[in-house]
């Protein structure tokens, strides 16, 4: 395959296809401008794709020529479980897509690991089917990056992982990682996503970071959308920018993009006008 769709129908479209495979792929804005949202779109309508063709036809509609939707969504989160999820999916995407494509989806749920060394009760966040031997199993007692490298080594290639989100990783407290463990990991993903040839997408708040360390995670990874809010007059829009992207910024470029547009509707996130650089 030469690209994997990143399931926003206009972004696709401009950048020939989608992403290229093996990418890994920050997703970093300010709160409420549409970062949570596109990590969703992208999630149920590449799971649409091979759970329901019709129905994506009917909201995405046809898949260019050059790109190849995933067999598979994986879905990781660190501190929420597949109820929850589809919950806040429901209120950014028609509850038809979310139905439809959620059998398509594998949820992750690393909070076990996550709150493991918290001062978090375990009735909290253990599932209460869990017996007490599964609960204290070995699996409750790997470290964070130990549950999510596992969970990727066997289920990233050839396919779409979202990563919910890096600033769980960034603000923990149990003692698995400090800060500069964290654009390490990164860059290690991103060198192992290039042999899975799948696409890794990684959502993170940019108001929880530093300047310097939000940068230090832009280069880690292989590119960045950013999610802004932009203030016109009396109203307010969502913005994108492609920050860089290797392999898909000199397209944009060529085309003289500089700012997406964006909106939210039935299909979820989605652009609505492009911006030429002035």
């Amino acid at each position: 395959m030469d690209r994997i769709p990143f399931g926003i129908r206009r972004l696709d479209t401009t950048v020939g296809g989608g992403a290229p495979p093996g990418s890994v792929v920050l997703l970093s804005g300010e709160a409420g401008a549409g970062a949570r949202e596109f990590m969703y779109t992208s999630a149920l309508l590449n799971g649409l794709a091979r759970s329901n063709p019709d129905l994506f036809e009917l909201y995405y509609g046809g898949v260019d020529d050059r790109s190849t939707p995933p067999d598979r969504v994986h879905y990781v989160s660190f501190t929420d479980g597949e109820r929850k999820l589809r919950s806040e999916m429901s209120l950014a995407v028609d509850d038809e897509i979310v139905d439809e494509a959620v059998g398509n989806i594998t949820f992750h749920d690393l909070s076990p690991e996550f709150f493991r060394l918290s001062p978090v009760p375990r009735e909290w966040y253990a599932e209460r089917t869990q017996s007490i031997t599964e609960l204290g199993g070995s699996e409750s007692r790997k470290s964070v990056p130990e549950a999510l490298g596992d969970r990727l080594t066997e289920h990233a290639a050839g396919n779409l992982v979202v990563i919910d989100s890096i600033g769980d990783l960034i603000s923990t407290s149990t003692g698995d990682l400090t800060w500069g463990d964290v654009p390490v990991l990164l860059k290690g993903l991103s060198r192992a996503a290039y042999n899975w040839g799948g696409l890794i997408i990684a959502h993170v708040s940019q108001e929880a970071l530093t300047d310097q360390r939000h940068g230090e995670l832009v280069d880690a990874t292989d590119g960045t959308l950013l999610f802004e809010w932009e203030s016109g007059g009396s109203a307010r829009a969502r913005t994108m920018v492609v920050k860089q992207f290797r392999g898909v910024l000199s397209r944009i470029e060529a085309e003289d993009i500089v700012r997406f547009e964006t909106e939210i509707g039935d299909a979820g996130f989605d652009i609505s006008d492009v911006r030429k650089i002035r």
